[in-house]
């Protein structure tokens, strides 16, 4: 977790529907030979971290940008999510569920960058400002909510329809509380207007940001005194700007990159991260069941996995891959599926990214198993913030996306509901399927853990006999950490990297 939260002391009544945790084979990683002494003690120098995702929407939260604030500690919400997934104080300190409805959140004391108090009206603001953020953030999807201020430390939060899960969507890094000197109009800023251990004072494009420490922070304070942040695109200059020297911290590095890295750097981390084929099931050739069955039938997974991802993966299995331990046994098979049609040479457009570098070797790989199938392939590989617009806007028959599936809230269910409903926010495969739709919004009613899981599997199941997403690999990330630098934090969600403590 980011910091050393207190569990707060809930009432019975509270605990079933605030468990609802993945249970992850995996646990977060401070890596080999770090000082967790609880030593706080601050020191004069700067991190200097290599991220692999310029901002696509001007570091705006409400979008993808939004995990580039939460791994560098600009920003904080309500709750974070600990180790094993649970929802645990961050700006508040507790809550109590009043009904089905309606919860109240105690803030606890605390400063925002520009020197503002975090007050229940603040907060409230904030997140009527991204209740009504267009396009509505991945953690909203299909949710509505109004928060009011009551009394001096407490704020009010009613959800349109019951949310037995609202403690962990509010642990998104798409709902971080900012001031109001954030807000402009429809834009947002999160420069010097956030609540975490460090501050954005300045972003130079898609090339560089610049981060101090929050002196005030209600938490222990920061050991750096700031971070240097170069966002590089391609992955083998991130490895050789942390192998030379330049960079202390470099994110995703490539699988055929790993080998050049001295041991004591490589850190691997098993994650929710699933790679999807994504086929647009609303225009084009993949509107066609048939032809989405015979692209499904074309893949090969284990090919992927052993030699594109070098073993650092496993072939895909769904939407929830080996890192959620629950998952695997209570899996449901799909039922239903079209039967697959010869695509004599019907022309399709594949696209992907360059941020992850295994991705365009993958859709390589994929043009010749859809190539060898019947179809005809043309390949579109662009940096992440030139293709999303594209992506998003259905321009593309197939789209190549690694998701990190319980990174928008840590609720199994939500990553469905943003990704694969009719409403979704981030549908890219354009998918509307009425009864994907009906057992989602079955799943998202339920409070208890165990049927909330096996409502979540029953609609992936339902979801996989569409043939809309194939899933192609569950990764483990690699990332380098210098032999010099303490405390990195490497969790399965990606939602965190830098924390007070990290120094070198």
């Amino acid at each position: 977790m980011r910091h050393p939260f207190a569990l707060p002391s809930f009432r019975p009544r509270l605990l079933a529907p605030l468990l609802i945790t993945p249970l992850l084979a995996g646990c977060f990683s401070a890596g080999p030979g770090e000082d967790t002494s609880g030593d706080r003690a601050e020191d004069g120098s700067r991190l200097r971290v290599a991220l692999a995702f310029p901002p696509a929407e001007r570091l705006s939260p409400y979008g993808a940008d939004a995990t580039i604030l939460s791994r560098l500690g600009v920003t904080e919400g309500l709750t974070a999510l600990d180790a094993d997934g649970t929802a645990v104080p961050a700006l508040a300190t507790g809550w109590t569920r009043e009904d089905d409805r309606t919860w109240e959140f105690t803030l606890r004391e605390a400063v925002f960058q520009d020197g503002g108090e975090v007050t229940p009206a603040a907060v409230a603001a904030a997140l009527g400002h991204a209740s009504r953020a267009e396009p509505q953030p991945a953690a909203l999807t299909g949710v509505t909510l109004t928060a009011t201020a009551e009394g001096p430390r407490t704020v009010r939060i009613t959800t349109g329809a019951p949310d037995p899960v609202l403690p962990l969507r509010l642990a998104s890094p798409n709902l971080g509380i900012l001031s109001a000197n954030a807000y402009t109009g429809d834009s947002v800023d999160p420069v010097n207007t956030a609540t975490g251990p460090f501050a954005l004072t300045e972003v130079s494009g898609a090339a560089s940001a610049t981060l101090r420490r929050h002196d005030d922070h209600w938490g222990d304070p920061a050991r750096a005194a700031g971070i240097d942040v170069r966002f590089i695109a391609d992955g083998t200059a991130r490895t050789a700007a942390l192998r030379t020297g330049q960079v202390d911290i470099a994110e995703a590095i490539p699988v055929s990159q790993a080998a050049t890295l001295d041991e004591a750097t490589v850190r691997e981390t098993a994650t929710t991260r699933t790679t999807n084929l994504l086929l647009n099931s609303t225009t084009g050739a993949f509107r066609d069941p048939a032809l989405r069955a015979a692209a499904r039938a074309a893949v090969d997974t284990a090919a992927l996995a052993d030699g594109v991802y070098e073993g650092h993966a496993d072939p895909g299995v769904g939407v929830y891959g080996p890192a959620v331990s629950w998952a695997g046994e209570r899996r449901q098979q799909p039922t239903g599926r079209a039967d697959a049609e010869d695509p004599d040479g019907t022309a399709i457009t594949l696209a992907t990214y360059d941020n992850r570098p295994e991705l365009p070797e993958a859709a390589q790989v994929l043009k010749q198993q859809l190539e060898k199938a019947g179809f005809r392939v043309t390949l579109d590989v662009r940096e992440y913030s030139r293709i999303e617009s594209d992506a998003l806007a259905g321009k593309f028959d197939a789209f190549v996306l690694a998701r990190n599936s319980l990174v928008d809230t840590g609720d199994p269910v939500a990553i469905l509901a943003s990704d694969y409903s009719c409403d979704g926010g981030y549908n890219l495969a354009h998918l509307c399927d009425r009864g994907v739709d009906r057992l989602i919004a079955e799943a998202e009613g339920i409070a208890d853990t165990e049927r909330r899981r096996d409502a979540a599997l029953t609609a992936e199941a339902r979801l996989m006999a569409t043939d809309a997403v194939i899933p192609l690999v569950h990764q483990r990330i690699i990332t380098g950490v210098g032999e010099s630098v303490r405390e990195v934090r490497l969790d399965p969600y990606e939602r965190t990297l830098v924390t007070p403590a990290t120094r070198r």
